[in-house]
């Protein structure tokens, strides 16, 4: 710390001696020590409050669709015979079917396929017919992680999914990561809703769990230092 005096002069052309005080870190360590500081300062200053849903996600597996990478297996029961076939939906979403040939499987559930290619068969192709459809891996599901972590892009969605294991899934946080002010984007009820999550708390237990759904656009800020 210094302290030089420097005259000024008043109005009446008296002089005042003025003392400047300044401060300097005297080496490049104690300059970091400081960083550091600020930095530790910024991450406790992000304490968001509990304003998300806290309760696992209902999700109602009959009504999710069919989608590209989704594996099915196909049961065709006629008579005292039976037909099967397995199929891994490509970008076209389309299947071909034993009869009736060519069927689009995406966008649909397990039970609008099963019944749509059910009521084709029996126009004219079998009598009676009785068709199966497992859903044997689903790949379609999927949700976008973005920002401040190692590797960015869409993960696999796997039920039961929380927000500390879809920044895990894709590389952890980058050490520049704003962790506890994760952004989450859902379309509820056809709104885009967000949530800021403080995910590294969430990790510890220190607030409750986030559970993400397929679709959920998780966002990691960088932060300021």
């Amino acid at each position: 710390m210094n302290f030089p005096a420097r005259p000024a002069t008043n109005s009446d052309g008296s002089m005042t001696w003025r003392i400047s005080w300044h401060f300097w870190l005297p080496c490049a360590p104690a300059r970091l020590l400081l960083a550091a500081f600020l930095v530790a300062l910024l991450a406790c200053g992000d304490n968001p409050p509990v304003v998300y849903p806290t309760a696992p996600p209902s999700l109602n597996e009959s009504q999710l669709t069919i989608g590209p990478g989704d594996k099915l297996e196909l049961v065709i029961y006629f008579g005292q015979n039976e037909s099967k076939a397995t199929y891994t939906l490509d970008s076209t979403g389309e299947i071909a079917v034993r009869y009736i040939g060519t069927v689009t499987a995406t966008g649909k559930t397990a039970a609008q396929l099963k019944d749509e290619i059910q009521r084709a068969l029996a126009d004219g192709y079998l009598k009676d017919p009785i068709v199966s459809i497992t859903v044997a891996e689903i790949n379609s599901r999927k949700l976008s992680v973005l920002g401040q972590v190692g590797r960015t892009g869409n993960i696999k969605y796997v039920p039961g999914m929380t927000i500390t294991d879809a920044i895990a899934q894709s590389g952890g946080f980058t050490p520049m990561a704003r962790k506890n002010l994760v952004r989450v984007t859902r379309m509820v009820d056809g709104k885009s809703v967000t949530w800021e999550l403080p995910a590294e708390m969430i990790g510890k237990g220190d607030r409750p769990t986030f559970w993400v759904m397929p679709g959920d656009i998780v966002f990691v800020p960088e932060r300021v230092f």
